[in-house]
């Protein structure tokens, strides 16, 4: 589950080759717990992996001298790929049990870990299963605070759950890049407020054009190559 984002300059989100794809390729590790008889819903799921891709982003571990920080340059340096599996039971507690975070939403629970490469998986991630994974809202989601930030889900695209967390952790990590530095601090201290929601069709050209962060997919899972996949919409970014 991995993409690419077309600003300007050297960044890791253009769709040319370049030489990030000859660097090592590094993925970050996503979990979502699915319980047997107790999933949680998939707007919260998706909200709650892009608020993970966030909290690992600015968390101490993964900037500067931190734990985390060689990790997760080296993945920035290659293309940012972000790689979703399931787990329940034994399988979520042995997940616990490795460096990482986890971020809760209303039912939701994600736990994100540093980067690692490609691979080299930890084993109790790397067993896990990635295909497959699917959710639905139980009821239609709220409508979303116009002024939070806001990751809009392109409505002509069928992604499976776990596709769509991914692609809303891209989402999210573009806006986090756009901010400055006092943005970043006023949604941290804030504790990242967003929503994702599905565009409706009407307005998904003109988000597209409008000049935000737009989500590219490198086409390896899914769906076609370059398909515009999220609109990254924050506040401070319109």
């Amino acid at each position: 589950m991995s993409h690419t984002y077309q600003p300007a300059g050297d960044s890791p989100f253009r769709s040319e080759p370049t030489a990030r794809d000859q660097a090592p390729q590094f993925v970050l590790p996503l979990v979502v717990r699915i319980e047997r008889g107790a999933p949680p819903a998939r707007t919260d799921a998706l909200e709650t992996a892009a608020r993970a891709v966030l909290v690992l982003l600015a968390d101490e571990r993964a900037v500067g001298d931190g734990e985390w920080a060689e990790a997760v340059r080296d993945w920035q340096d290659a293309r940012i790929r972000k790689v979703v599996r399931r787990a329940r039971g034994a399988e979520w507690r042995r997940a616990e049990a490795l460096p990482g975070i986890t971020v809760t939403g209303k039912a939701a629970e994600v736990r994100v870990f540093p980067p690692v490469p490609l691979d080299g998986w930890p084993k109790d991630l790397a067993r896990l299963q990635v295909s497959g994974t699917d959710l639905d809202d139980p009821e239609p989601p709220v409508a979303a605070d116009p002024s939070a930030p806001m990751l809009w889900l392109n409505p002509d695209l069928d992604m499976s759950a776990g596709k769509a967390m991914a692609q809303a952790g891209h989402g999210a990590q573009l806006a986090w890049w756009e901010l400055s530095d006092e943005e970043r601090t006023a949604w941290r201290e804030a504790g990242f407020p967003l929503a994702v929601r599905l565009a409706a069709r009407e307005r998904w050209q003109d988000l597209t054009t409008s000049g935000l962060p737009v989500v590219r997919d490198a086409g390896f899972t899914e769906i076609a190559p370059g398909s515009a996949t999220v609109i990254a919409d924050h506040p401070a970014l319109r």
